[in-house]
């Protein structure tokens, strides 16, 4: 499902995000990242997602070596995948409805089944009677769970998930993993970058372990 061979990230400015990163994720798996800030994990997703492209070595995600992709190929790519992101990048002049809407709006779904696939989302995180309401007037945790929202209306096969929980008390980051852990007791294969040792020891999974941009266990 996702195999990365020798991949290293440099950036521009001369930073080395990641050297010579080695692993595979199967398919249906749940896979927790973990390391210090700076680490290399956000960077990791974004080579997933095809954000960034390695600077060595290869990224293959779903049969598709994310390096060699051409661009009008990568929004293909990103049908099968879900991604959640620290900053949440909601669009906070439209509704929670059209924020859900909007992954199924590029993809080139009809109205009337977007419609029922963004209320069956909703429902799934618990925002289905919010759904006329502005990102902004939710709680830090409703607009985590927007975010979740958003990414599973596609019915992704992949779900990549950038410190989910971060910013969350721990009865809501409870219940995200829990999620999580239904999401993947369907098939759903899950990459979660998290620094909560607490949460990877309660759902259990393989955990992934950088430092300094290296694969360390």
């Amino acid at each position: 499902m996702i195999e990365f061979s020798q991949v290293s990230k440099r950036f521009p400015c001369g930073h080395e995000a990641l050297k010579s990163v080695s692993f595979s994720v199967e398919k249906g798996e749940m896979v927790f990242l973990t390391g210090h800030s700076g680490a290399g994990k956000s960077t990791l997703l974004k080579l997933v997602a095809a954000i960034e492209l390695p600077t060595s070595g290869s990224v293959v995600v779903s049969g598709q070596n994310i390096g060699k992709m051409r661009k009008a190929a990568v929004p293909f790519l990103r049908r099968n995948l879900g991604l959640i992101f620290q900053d949440h990048k909601l669009l906070y002049d439209r509704s929670v409805f059209e924020n859900v809407l909007l992954p199924l709006q590029i993809s080139g779904f009809d109205r009337s089944e977007s419609a029922k696939r963004v209320r069956a989302a909703l429902d799934k995180v618990g925002l289905l009677g919010k759904e006329k309401m502005l990102p902004i007037t939710l709680s830090g945790g409703e607009q985590q769970r927007l975010c979740i929202a958003r990414a599973i209306v596609n019915r992704p096969a992949i779900l990549l998930a950038d410190e989910p929980t971060g910013n969350l008390d721990s009865a809501y980051a409870h219940d995200i993993m829990d999620m999580f852990q239904s999401f993947n007791q369907v098939g759903v294969t899950m990459l979660i970058s998290t620094h909560d040792e607490h949460t990877v020891e309660r759902i259990g999974g393989r955990v992934i372990h950088l430092q300094q941009g290296e694969l360390i266990s």
